[in-house]
This record gives structure tokens, C-alpha cells and sequence, in this order.
């Protein structure tokens, strides 16, 4: 099974803000980075999870670590009553970075994912390397 640990950044939140994700076979790896002049940290970690999603087409079931409760929660639980609810939340109100939600519910349904919480910045490898990768990227749009 494909493994593939995920983080955004931002400078500011909003400002410039970088996406990272590494995936790894248990044979290859491939890091991958990028991220944009205007935006928020939860945009960037979805961005993380759609472009990693994205470059794992080839496989049918992935790992995906992240740090981001809103990513993970959000694909977990939160998506299936804002379909429902014609993309609003609990309190009626639209949800935020819809265009980024749907997206990746479009790109997740071609896709078996197993979800991973682990806890930022306490020393887990590959997710420090993901927040420096997608540090890196913000910085570069200062």
C-alpha cells in the first residue's frame, strides 16, 4: 500500500502558504511541493492531500498520514452531512473552502484511503520533513 504523509503551511494565514506531501511504496519515495501568494493553512492542507491524491491515481488504496484534524475529520465525518445539506454547515452557513472540499471528495471517491491523525511537530520523520517541505514552499512566495 502506498503511504503518503501530508502538511501545509502559511505565513500569516492568510499570506503565502506552501503544500507538501511524501509518498513512499516501501521502496521509492517521492516528495513532492508547491503553494500560493494568497492563502490560508487549511487551504494548504487540503491542497496537500488533493496533489498527493491526485499523484497516486495509479493506486486503489492509499495510507494517508496528516496532522490537520480539519482535513482528516473533515473527509471522515463532516463531508457526508455538507453533501447532504447541499454544501452547509450545521448553522446553515456555506462551507468554507468548498471548491477544495468538493474537489477532493471527487478525487477521494476513486480512491480507498485509511486516515492517520498524527500529532504535528512532535518528532514523527516524515510528517517534520512534510512541514519543512511545505515551510520551504510559503517561503519562497515572501
Amino acid at each position: 500500500m502506498l503511504k503518503i504523509w501530508t502538511d501545509g503551511s502559511c505565513l500569516g494565514n492568510p499570506g503565502p502558504g506552501g503544500w507538501a506531501f511524501i509518498a513512499t511504496d516501501g521502496t521509492n519515495i517521492a516528495r513532492r511541493s508547491g503553494g500560493e501568494k494568497d492563502t490560508t493553512n487549511n487551504r494548504m492542507e487540503l491542497m496537500a492531500v488533493m496533489r498527493a491524491l491526485a499523484a497516486a491515481h495509479r493506486h486503489s488504496e492509499v495510507e494517508i498520514h496528516t496532522d490537520s484534524q480539519y482535513v482528516k475529520n473533515g473527509m471522515q465525518t463532516w463531508i457526508k452531512n455538507w453533501r447532504k445539506n447541499n454544501w452547509r454547515t450545521a448553522d446553515r452557513k456555506p462551507v468554507k473552502n468548498q471548491d477544495l472540499w468538493q474537489a477532493l471528495d471527487k478525487i477521494a471517491s476513486e480512491i480507498k484511503i485509511h486516515w492517520v491523525w498524527v500529532r504535528g511537530h512532535n518528532g514523527n520523520e516524515m510528517n517534520e520533513m512534510c512541514d519543512e517541505l511545505a515551510r520551504s514552499a510559503a517561503e519562497k512566495l515572501k
